[in-house]
């Protein structure tokens, strides 16, 4: 039986043939310096037929796990055996990645400025490339994200839950919990999302450090996914791994402005009326302790002690039924120290 062989794929200019790959610089601005800057995207183009996937990441600069994730997916033997075709941008912004900046030169968050425009700011120009030459070329999308402003987050999938493709996207990447996440005006996802397509933000540790099992769970989820579609050959597995799906996910704030003091870890389970924390002004005068409003797992922290009134201090999603989220946990946490992922074969 003869295979149909997939047909070159065109990008940036540039011809890539069935099998191959390919760095393609998209000219993006000039610094005042007359360096010019581009968007360096790597074109994976297996030799037969399937969808067409973006995975992105740094849309923030400083969220640098999504680029080393995207080095080690770029670097496995898996992507050998790829159907279709995989457009990989470890770097969005890389104005911002220069600077260890969240933000562009221009002060904007560029996930606030898509679709953008050609002729708008700085960010909307680069948002309005990476639309028109990435993301209106895929079936679908994955954006690799950190916590922002010195919080950490666990490992953790942002999802639409209307939509069931998207959904089920989420529960084959096999992080540990799926989050209900609206779509927020001017963020990438949004954007990607009224094109009609599924898009998966993938959240997990803290800017500008690497969290090894961050890494390591990001790339297996992408490979999951990647795997669900067709894209990859599957693999036997003994059992699936089904995440946390809440319904809810709240911040808890402080009440008062002081040194923040955590009894609660990351991916730990609590129940109502557990404590949190405490907190306390320098002297000792003043003492707050903060409590569980409902059952449910740690997904985000503020990892700096140091908070004012109003600051998010714990990020707690709510769980409905304790033993399968202990269960999602214990597998979780036990997935780390397994070396053999599946990733090679």
């Amino acid at each position: 039986m003869k295979r149909t062989l997939a047909p070159p794929f065109e990008f940036g200019g540039s011809t890539i043939k069935p099998g191959e790959r390919l760095t393609v610089e998209l000219p993006m601005a000039r610094l005042y310096t007359s360096n010019e800057m581009t968007l360096p995207v790597q074109v994976v183009h297996g030799k037969r037929p399937g969808p067409t996937i973006f995975v992105s990441a740094a849309v923030h600069g400083d969220e640098i796990n999504g680029v080393e994730i995207i080095r080690r997916l770029l670097a496995g033997k898996s992507l050998r055996n790829l159907r279709g075709t995989l457009l990989a941008v470890p770097v969005v912004n890389p104005f911002g990645f220069i600077q260890r900046s969240r933000y562009l030169p221009d002060r904007r968050d560029l996930n606030r400025s898509f679709p953008g425009t050609a002729k708008g700011s700085l960010a909307g120009r680069l948002a309005h490339l990476f639309m028109n030459e990435v993301a209106s070329r895929c079936d679908f999308g994955i954006d690799l994200h950190t916590g922002s402003n010195f919080r950490s987050n666990l490992p953790q999938i942002r999802s639409s839950m209307d939509d069931p493709l998207t959904l089920e996207l989420a529960r084959a990447f096999g992080a540990p919990i799926v989050v209900p996440s609206e779509l927020r005006e001017g963020s990438l996802r949004e954007a990607v999302a009224s094109l009609g397509k599924p898009v998966l933000v993938y959240e997990g540790g803290e800017a500008l450090y690497f969290s090894e099992p961050v890494i390591r769970v990001g790339l297996r989820g992408i490979i999951n996914v990647l795997r669900h579609v067709g894209m990859l050959p599957p693999v036997k597995r003994t059992k699936i791994t089904e995440p946390i799906v809440t319904n809810r996910s709240s911040w808890i704030r402080a009440m008062m402005s002081g040194l923040f003091s955590r009894r609660a870890k990351l991916g730990e389970m609590v129940k109502r009326g557990d404590l949190l924390g405490v907190l306390s002004d320098p002297l000792g005068d003043d003492r707050e302790e903060v409590y569980a409003p409902f059952r449910g797992v740690v997904i985000g922290q503020l990892n700096l002690p140091l908070a004012h009134e109003g600051d998010a201090l714990i990020h707690l999603a709510r769980v409905v039924d304790p033993d399968e989220a202990e269960e999602a946990l214990d597998i979780y946490s036990s997935s780390l120290t397994d070396e053999d992922f599946g990733l090679e074969r």
